[in-house]
């Protein structure tokens, strides 16, 4: 058997660095500079709630509903497809004419974990805290959130907690979970 002809890698050029100019001594701070006081916000890419005005978002309506305690979400008429989190397309038959439907404003705990250390920017004075996981009751649906009303030591499984708005503190409204009485 005859050796087939090694083909040739091409050899790549190796350019050298151009040589750095001589480092600059780092420039004297400003004088008189008042000094910043710590604000409320945060940090737009450290942000946890979206921005929620019509101008800023297609999904809008979600907040307007919200912020009178009804949460809701987008159903495709065509597929009967329920969409968590709201959509502006479905993500089966690609339509853009979306329903608006109300969700249960009750469900079950289904898991739960507690937040005792490391909390994300902004929340670390609400340390400990807990989230969990709540099965809605009639839809099939498990929404993420934050578990109000008993300190996490005393959930359980299967917990009925209830939908509730709140304000983020700056006009904006989320919503959370608190344990049903």
């Amino acid at each position: 058997m005859s050796e087939r002809p090694r083909r040739r890698r091409p050899q790549s050029r190796l350019i050298p660095p151009s040589p750095s100019p001589p480092p600059e001594a780092a420039p004297e701070p400003p004088k008189n500079i008042p000094e910043r006081k710590p604000t409320n916000s945060r940090p737009f890419l450290l942000d946890f709630f979206p921005l929620e005005s019509e101008k800023e978002t297609r999904l809008s309506r979600f907040y307007d509903r919200l912020r009178t305690g009804r949460l809701s979400t987008t159903r495709c008429p065509k597929d009967d497809l329920l969409h968590w989190p709201p959509r502006t397309a479905c993500p089966r038959c690609h339509t853009e004419e979306l329903e608006w439907v109300d969700l249960p404003e009750q469900g079950r705990l289904y898991a739960f974990s507690a937040v005792l250390a490391g909390a994300p920017l902004g929340m670390e004075s609400e340390v400990p805290f807990s989230v969990g996981l709540v099965d809605l009751d009639g839809v099939p649906l498990r929404l993420f959130g934050r578990i109000e009303g008993k300190p996490w030591t005393e959930l359980t499984i299967g917990l009925t907690v209830r939908v509730e708005p709140f304000e983020v503190g700056d006009g904006r409204v989320f919503y959370r979970f608190r344990v049903a009485d």
